[in-house]
């Protein structure tokens, strides 16, 4: 027999009070402690900024005519950005944000897979994400 709050409960009170559990994840709460500390690390978001310049520089420069185009400035750019972004990627507070986002996706994941299937017929309680990544995102359709 199912609990009698349940029961009194709709659909969207019910959807309503999983946003909040989840909320109280452990995984979500470390992932919005990784964004927060991303976001106010200073050498980060300069190195960030850094790189969104190169970026634009080198966009403006490929967008140019053949003509005016300088191949040596795009090398140069191409290269600084890439320094840049390694930098952004080596930053401590971006590694512990990319492990804690992983972390979240896959709960993320997991919950949208199982409400998707359930829609669809599935068994809620066998229902579940299995990743079917093969690395590449190139061929990617997208993530979940």
């Amino acid at each position: 027999m199912e609990d009698k709050t349940v029961e009194a409960m709709d659909v969207i009170e019910l959807t309503r009070a999983l946003g909040k559990k989840i909320q109280q994840e452990e995984v979500y709460l470390q992932y919005q402690i990784a964004k927060q500390n991303a976001d106010n690390d200073p050498d980060l978001q300069r190195i960030i900024s850094v790189f969104d310049e190169k970026r634009t520089a080198l966009s403006e420069e490929g967008e140019k005519d053949d003509a005016e185009k300088n191949t040596a400035k795009i090398q140069q750019l191409s290269r600084e950005m890439r320094r840049a972004y390694g930098e952004i990627m080596s930053n401590q507070s971006m590694i512990c944000y990319n492990e804690a986002k992983e972390n979240y996706d896959v709960l993320m994941n997991r919950i949208s897979a199982i409400i998707q299937k359930s829609f669809s017929g599935e068994d809620p309680e066998t229902a579940d994400y299995s990743a079917s990544c093969s690395g590449s995102c190139a061929t990617c359709g997208g993530c979940g």
